[in-house]
């Protein structure tokens, strides 16, 4: 039987280093979440997409759209992205098998790319695959339903590394033949992002 595999779009941070919502950031013709979002809604592996706010909720929800898709509020945004697993994995289909986490900072991530790793998850017997981009390991990232207890008690960033960490055993990757993907944290990442550099 055919693995059901939610996304989780992780739209929730707080841009403290870049001063704005990064989420609304002009990015080819619409905002940086929005083409993220549209990414994941393409990609033919998904089953379903749910997308965590947190800061700039209200705004994001008027000027993103959504439709299509599953938008979950993360109200303690601030203790980092492991809170935004908590509130997304409460948020999926009760018939999800795994996740597919997506960050909404990271556009360069297409539905090829999405695809190739969540098809290596259903054809492996791993309960979590990393995409890696010529051997640097990074989203997207697939955990399988037996994780979801463990990712929803993780704290702090970077969390989901954490459990990776602790689990060899459990985890394969899906080689990527491109670039690792670039995220925006600053100003400058955005301006190199949006020329191309």
């Amino acid at each position: 039987m055919r693995k059901f595999i939610s996304g989780l779009v992780l739209g929730a941070g707080a841009s403290t280093r870049l001063g704005q919502p990064k989420q609304l950031l002009p990015y080819r013709g619409t905002t940086l979440l929005e083409w993220v979002v549209a990414q994941a809604r393409r990609a033919a592996a998904l089953d379903e997409v749910v997308v965590v706010l947190g800061r700039a909720a209200d705004e994001i929800r008027e000027r993103v759209d959504f439709r299509g898709v599953k938008v979950v509020d993360n109200p303690v945004f601030g203790e980092g992205c492991a809170s935004s697993y908590r509130a997304g994995i409460g948020a999926i289909d009760s018939k999800s098998d795994a996740i597919v986490i997506l960050l909404g900072d990271q556009p360069g991530v297409d539905p090829a790319i999405i695809d190739r790793v969540a098809e290596a998850f259903r054809e492996r017997e791993d309960q979590i695959v990393l995409a890696s981009y010529r051997g640097r390991k990074g989203h997207p990232m697939v955990f399988a339903r037996p994780l979801f207890d463990k990712l929803v008690e993780l704290h702090g960033d970077k969390a989901a590394w954490k459990l990776v960490d602790e689990n060899p055993d459990l985890a394969g990757t899906a080689e990527i033949d491109l670039p690792f993907p670039k995220d925006v944290n600053t100003l400058e990442d955005f301006k190199r992002l949006s020329e191309g550099v």
